[in-house]
Protein backbone atom coordinates (compact mmCIF):
# COMPACT_ATOMS: atom_id res chain seq x y z
CA UNK A 1 0.00 0.00 0.00
CA UNK A 2 1.51 3.52 -1.09
CA UNK A 3 0.39 7.05 -0.69
CA UNK A 4 -2.06 7.24 -3.44
CA UNK A 5 -3.97 3.67 -2.04
CA UNK A 6 -3.97 5.91 1.73
CA UNK A 7 -5.57 8.83 -0.26
CA UNK A 8 -8.22 7.22 -1.76
CA UNK A 9 -8.70 4.99 1.46
CA UNK A 10 -9.17 8.19 3.24
CA UNK A 11 -11.35 10.26 0.31
CA UNK A 12 -13.57 7.47 0.52
CA UNK A 13 -13.94 7.48 4.19
CA UNK A 14 -14.92 10.99 3.44
CA UNK A 15 -17.22 10.19 1.02
CA UNK A 16 -17.84 6.96 -0.82
CA UNK A 17 -19.68 8.08 -3.77
CA UNK A 18 -16.95 10.39 -5.18
CA UNK A 19 -16.96 9.58 -8.63
CA UNK A 20 -14.14 8.14 -10.16
CA UNK A 21 -13.04 10.67 -11.93
CA UNK A 22 -13.15 13.13 -8.89
CA UNK A 23 -11.01 10.35 -6.81
CA UNK A 24 -8.45 10.76 -9.63
CA UNK A 25 -8.40 14.55 -9.75
CA UNK A 26 -7.67 14.27 -6.28
CA UNK A 27 -4.79 11.95 -6.22
CA UNK A 28 -3.50 12.70 -9.26
CA UNK A 29 -3.59 9.65 -11.44
CA UNK A 30 -5.83 8.63 -14.10
CA UNK A 31 -9.34 7.38 -13.76
CA UNK A 32 -8.27 3.84 -14.97
CA UNK A 33 -5.81 3.70 -11.87
CA UNK A 34 -8.10 4.66 -9.36
CA UNK A 35 -10.39 1.90 -10.94
CA UNK A 36 -7.54 -0.99 -10.63
CA UNK A 37 -6.72 0.11 -7.66
CA UNK A 38 -10.41 0.00 -6.40
CA UNK A 39 -10.71 -3.37 -7.53
CA UNK A 40 -7.15 -4.63 -6.25
CA UNK A 41 -7.99 -3.09 -2.71
CA UNK A 42 -11.30 -5.09 -2.93
CA UNK A 43 -10.10 -7.98 -3.97
CA UNK A 44 -7.73 -8.28 -1.10
CA UNK A 45 -10.38 -7.02 1.40
CA UNK A 46 -8.95 -4.35 2.76
CA UNK A 47 -12.39 -2.06 1.00
CA UNK A 48 -14.67 -4.47 2.41
CA UNK A 49 -17.72 -2.65 1.20
CA UNK A 50 -19.74 1.19 1.45
CA UNK A 51 -22.17 2.53 3.40
CA UNK A 52 -23.86 5.51 4.33
CA UNK A 53 -23.65 7.66 7.69
CA UNK A 54 -26.45 9.40 9.12
CA UNK A 55 -27.26 12.50 10.98
CA UNK A 56 -27.01 11.30 14.80
CA UNK A 57 -30.12 12.67 15.56
CA UNK A 58 -31.76 10.47 12.72
CA UNK A 59 -31.59 6.88 14.37
CA UNK A 60 -32.82 8.39 18.31
CA UNK A 61 -35.05 5.72 18.17
CA UNK A 62 -33.12 2.97 17.40
CA UNK A 63 -31.77 0.84 19.95
CA UNK A 64 -28.78 0.68 20.11
CA UNK A 65 -26.13 -1.63 22.25
CA UNK A 66 -22.51 -3.26 22.15
CA UNK A 67 -22.71 -7.29 22.62
CA UNK A 68 -19.29 -8.95 23.84
CA UNK A 69 -18.24 -12.35 22.67
CA UNK A 70 -16.73 -15.26 24.06
CA UNK A 71 -16.18 -17.49 21.03
CA UNK A 72 -15.43 -21.40 21.71
CA UNK A 73 -12.68 -23.13 20.11
CA UNK A 74 -11.21 -22.70 16.66
CA UNK A 75 -14.88 -21.15 15.19
CA UNK A 76 -13.67 -17.19 15.33
CA UNK A 77 -13.99 -17.21 11.70
CA UNK A 78 -17.51 -19.00 11.66
CA UNK A 79 -18.81 -16.46 14.14
CA UNK A 80 -17.34 -12.98 12.84
CA UNK A 81 -18.89 -14.51 9.24
CA UNK A 82 -21.99 -14.75 10.72
CA UNK A 83 -22.63 -11.76 12.84
CA UNK A 84 -21.13 -9.51 9.52
CA UNK A 85 -23.89 -11.39 7.69
CA UNK A 86 -26.65 -9.85 10.40
CA UNK A 87 -28.04 -6.16 8.83
CA UNK A 88 -28.51 -5.28 12.54
CA UNK A 89 -24.62 -5.46 13.49
CA UNK A 90 -23.01 -2.63 12.39
CA UNK A 91 -19.79 -3.64 13.46
CA UNK A 92 -17.37 -6.51 14.49
CA UNK A 93 -13.92 -5.80 16.30
CA UNK A 94 -11.77 -8.49 17.99
CA UNK A 95 -10.42 -7.67 21.24
CA UNK A 96 -8.18 -8.72 24.41
CA UNK A 97 -9.46 -9.54 27.77
CA UNK A 98 -12.09 -11.62 29.00
CA UNK A 99 -14.08 -11.43 25.73
CA UNK A 100 -13.36 -12.42 21.79
CA UNK A 101 -15.25 -10.04 19.83
CA UNK A 102 -16.79 -6.72 20.68
CA UNK A 103 -20.24 -6.25 18.26
CA UNK A 104 -22.06 -3.00 18.02
CA UNK A 105 -25.69 -3.62 17.42
CA UNK A 106 -28.69 -1.44 16.06
CA UNK A 107 -32.23 -2.15 15.81
CA UNK A 108 -35.92 -0.32 15.62
CA UNK A 109 -37.19 -1.55 18.28
CA UNK A 110 -37.01 -3.21 21.65
CA UNK A 111 -38.51 -6.35 19.85
CA UNK A 112 -36.58 -6.39 16.70
CA UNK A 113 -33.25 -5.84 19.12
CA UNK A 114 -34.73 -8.76 21.08
CA UNK A 115 -35.16 -10.95 17.82
CA UNK A 116 -31.41 -10.27 17.05
CA UNK A 117 -30.10 -11.29 20.49
CA UNK A 118 -31.55 -14.68 19.74
CA UNK A 119 -30.17 -14.89 16.99
CA UNK A 120 -27.14 -14.06 18.05
CA UNK A 121 -27.12 -16.26 20.55
CA UNK A 122 -27.47 -19.04 18.45
CA UNK A 123 -24.92 -18.81 16.15
CA UNK A 124 -23.20 -22.07 16.57
CA UNK A 125 -19.23 -21.51 18.51
CA UNK A 126 -20.77 -18.62 20.52
CA UNK A 127 -19.18 -19.59 23.73
CA UNK A 128 -21.23 -16.74 26.19
CA UNK A 129 -22.03 -13.33 25.20
CA UNK A 130 -23.22 -9.95 27.70
CA UNK A 131 -24.80 -7.19 26.14
CA UNK A 132 -25.11 -3.76 27.38
CA UNK A 133 -27.51 -1.32 25.58
CA UNK A 134 -26.15 2.55 24.84
CA UNK A 135 -28.66 4.88 26.91
CA UNK A 136 -27.11 8.11 25.54
CA UNK A 137 -24.21 9.57 24.08
CA UNK A 138 -23.79 12.65 26.15
CA UNK A 139 -22.40 11.85 29.57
Amino acid sequence: MDETDRTLIRLLRENARLSVSALADACGVSRGTVQNRMARLQAEGTIQGFTVRLRADFAREQVRAVTMVEVAGGRMAHVVRSLRGLPEVAAVHTTNGRWDLVVDVAADSLSAFDAVLRRIRQIEGIANSETSLLLSDRP
